[in-house]
């Protein structure tokens, strides 16, 4: 890769050095001629004159001989503790008693990627996939999440006020935040219901599949976790009267729908605990301007900073 300020690329440098080598220049004229040193001219004709065309390519800055590299031994060490116990730069200088910088270099030189990069249960790196047209596959889950008493809870109360959901008698309940999000674009329903039986989830698979329908996209897979709700006859009759295809995750294996899951993430960051509410009233109010954001305005860091809309082929809206 170039230098964004170099003033020759291969085939300008490969010009010049045709000019000194096969056209007789003088190295000077050359050099002036192409906007460089004369030491710059003598090099890239140097490099012709020995290698040819191929030697018009950079080539590495790292130096032949390094003294003061870590030993070998000590390298595979370093590889062999990340790879075994699954532990950070910081951990592994530690137990090698060298610098966390150098154990850095050493995973980097060795393509081995950040432990946040990586599946917890196989260490290896996290392949991200995504369907080739929204409505190919939509996620769908639920959120359980308390309710907030009037007057406020705990962030405006303080903890020993304000946590009545953990009396069943006399709590505020919880929400149910059933959320679909297409696997593709990202945009994503959600609607607040009391529960999460069979029945609810069916009729919320209903109401998504039509507020898809309603901007154009048409749902035909539906992935779920395997939940009691999911896997009675009511979701899957459900899912065969809309023309769904159903799909359930590998038990023990979240991740599969993790698209869903980290919405729920930003869900809770950005809406539910972003401020204190005095009610639950108030803090549902303000969520359709918060999902209105997330659709539309909203920069989304797994689709290239792109708005999830913007994948919508003309959705309405997207612009404003």
């Amino acid at each position: 890769m170039f230098h964004r300020n170099a003033p020759l690329t291969a085939t300008g440098r490969l010009r010049l050095a045709r000019c000194v080598i096969n056209d007789g220049w003088p190295l000077r004229r050359a050099a002036e001629r192409f906007q460089v040193s004369h030491t710059t001219a003598a090099r890239w004709a140097g490099r012709y004159r020995k290698h040819g065309p191929a030697g018009m390519q950079d080539r590495s800055s790292c130096p032949h001989h390094q003294p003061r590299r870590t030993p070998d031994t000590l390298e595979e060490r370093v590889v062999r503790l990340r790879r075994e116990h699954r532990i950070g730069p910081v951990r592994l200088a530690a137990r090698c008693n060298i610098a966390a910088s150098t154990a850095h270099r050493i995973l980097h030189r060795h393509h081995l990627p950040a432990l946040a990069a990586t599946d917890r249960a196989t260490s290896e790196p996290v392949r991200r996939f995504e369907r080739a047209q929204p409505g190919e596959l939509v996620h769908i889950d639920v959120k359980k999440l308390g309710r907030i008493p009037d007057g406020g809870g705990h962030k405006v109360l303080g903890r020993a006020a304000g946590s009545p959901n953990k009396d069943r008698r006399r709590g505020a309940g919880y929400a149910y935040l059933h959320t679909a999000l297409d696997d593709h674009s990202r945009l994503a329903y959600t609607e607040d219901l009391p529960d999460e039986k069979a029945a609810t989830c069916a009729a919320f698979l209903r109401r998504a599949t039509a507020w898809f329908a309603a901007r154009g996209i048409t749902v035909e897979r539906v992935l779920t976790d395997n939940a009691w709700a999911y896997t009675k006859n009511t979701w899957r009759d459900t899912c065969r009267d809309l023309a769904i295809s159903p799909r359930w995750t590998r038990p023990w294996r979240p991740q599969t729908n993790g698209k869903v899951e980290r919405f729920h993430r930003t869900l809770l960051d950005e809406w539910a605990y972003h401020r204190p509410y005095t009610s639950d009233g108030e803090r549902q109010a303000a969520f359709p301007d918060w999902l209105d954001w997330y659709n539309y305005h909203r920069p989304h860091t797994g689709i290239s900073g792109h708005t999830p809309a913007s994948r919508v082929t003309n959705l309405s809206g997207q612009h404003t």
